[in-house]
């Protein structure tokens, strides 16, 4: 029996369209500051072969490894990638009026004070409260006084590195302090809930950011890759090991939502901690934010409205069997780029055929004819 599952869809969907909007209007910009090249076929076997390989480099470490030096590296190279990331496009996009400014380094300077303000509670407390509160309530105060500092500037919109950093500092302090460093606790909320909420900011900037690379040649070739490697490490187990490896470290990898309708592991006990939970990669997230998006430069909004419902819909009825599939198959996981891109796939054949019917009359009337719709 299907188990219907409406959280991890819906989540593919707000990331999806979020992404999608927000790169109409950040795609411009982002050429106009960072120099891109478009891939191209050996590019894209190049990169696809460079993800099989770190991948299964991730999963037999994590086999071999009897210390903790592995997780150690991967844990700071996941972290400058995300801060990197983060700063790179917040400074893409400071150049913004001083009000704004102000009002963004307030925000900042506001979480940052409440994160300190929580870490006093109860059930936050343990042996780095102290270290906790400190570095909260001292990012705040940075925050104010930058945002005092933007007061005594022109109203001249200029590249301002003092935001960049902002992002990127709030999500190390929680990472850190609410991950790393927070064992006694006896609450814990940056699993699922930090971690969901930076996975899902963090798969918007990948799309964001790595969207200008594809193009409409190049990402069917891509798909095509991508999900036959999906395929081939799912199956043969490397992905499912790294996940896992992501998940321990607390890394904002993927994202994991309970199961809605709730599905509980011990009938009666109903807590965060008993709840079914599924998760869903960040490759996927961009997997499908990328076909989304080329999809509306081929063919118009319309369409790229219709692949969007179409592979969250798609995903829908995969996840609603994949305790069966993965239980018929005897494995862990399931490639997601099949549940995606089997949406994807029935709308991109119904644009090509329809604009390839379009485009038939005209080429089958005469010249004179030709000339006068041309007019």
């Amino acid at each position: 029996m299907p188990t219907l599952d409406i959280a991890l869809p819906m989540a593919l969907l707000l990331v999806v369209t979020v992404a999608f909007f927000l790169n109409k209007r950040a795609e411009k910009k982002l050429k106009d500051t960072i120099e891109t090249k478009e891939f191209q076929t050996n590019d894209l076997f190049m990169f696809v072969g460079v993800l099989a390989v770190v991948i299964s480099v991730i999963a037999l470490t994590t086999f071999i490894n009897s210390e903790s030096m592995f997780e150690n590296i991967l844990l700071g190279i996941f972290l400058g990638t995300y801060t990197m990331l983060l700063f790179t496009l917040t400074h893409i996009y400071s150049d913004i009026k001083k009000k704004r400014a102000q009002l963004f380094s307030i925000g900042f300077g506001a979480v940052s004070l409440i994160a300190g303000v929580a870490s006093l509670l109860a059930q936050f407390k343990d042996s780095f409260t102290l270290f906790r509160c400190g570095a909260f309530f001292g990012l705040a105060v940075v925050c104010f006084v930058i945002a005092i500092y933007e007061q005594k500037k022109d109203c001249e919109k200029k590249v301002n590195w003092k935001l960049a950093i902002q992002p990127p500092a709030l999500f190390l302090l929680f990472f850190v302090f609410f991950n790393i460093l927070h064992t006694d606790g006896t609450l814990n909320i940056w699993y699922p809930y930090l971690l969901d909420i930076f996975g899902a900011v963090f798969a918007i900037l990948i799309i964001i950011y790595l969207n200008s690379l594809f193009s409409w040649k190049t990402v069917g070739i891509f798909a095509v890759l991508l999900t036959i490697i999906d395929v081939i490490l799912v199956f043969s187990g490397p992905m499912v090991v790294a996940a896992k490896t992501f998940t321990g470290l607390g890394l904002p990898a993927l994202i994991y939502l309970p199961n809605f309708p709730f599905v509980l592991n011990e009938p009666g006990i109903f807590t965060i901690d008993n709840m079914f939970f599924r998760g869903l990669g960040l490759g996927d997230f961009f997997f499908a934010g990328i076909l989304a998006i080329q999809t509306f430069k081929r063919f118009g909004k319309n369409y790229a409205y219709a692949a969007i419902a179409a592979m969250v819909v798609s995903f829908g009825i995969w996840d609603a069997y994949l305790p069966e599939i993965t239980a018929f198959f005897g494995i862990s996981g399931f490639p997601a780029t099949v549940c995606i891109i089997t949406g994807w796939i029935p709308i991109v054949l119904v644009g090509l055929l329809l604009h390839k019917k379009q485009e038939e009359p005209l080429a089958s009337l005469p010249v004179t004819e030709l000339s006068d719709v041309s007019l």
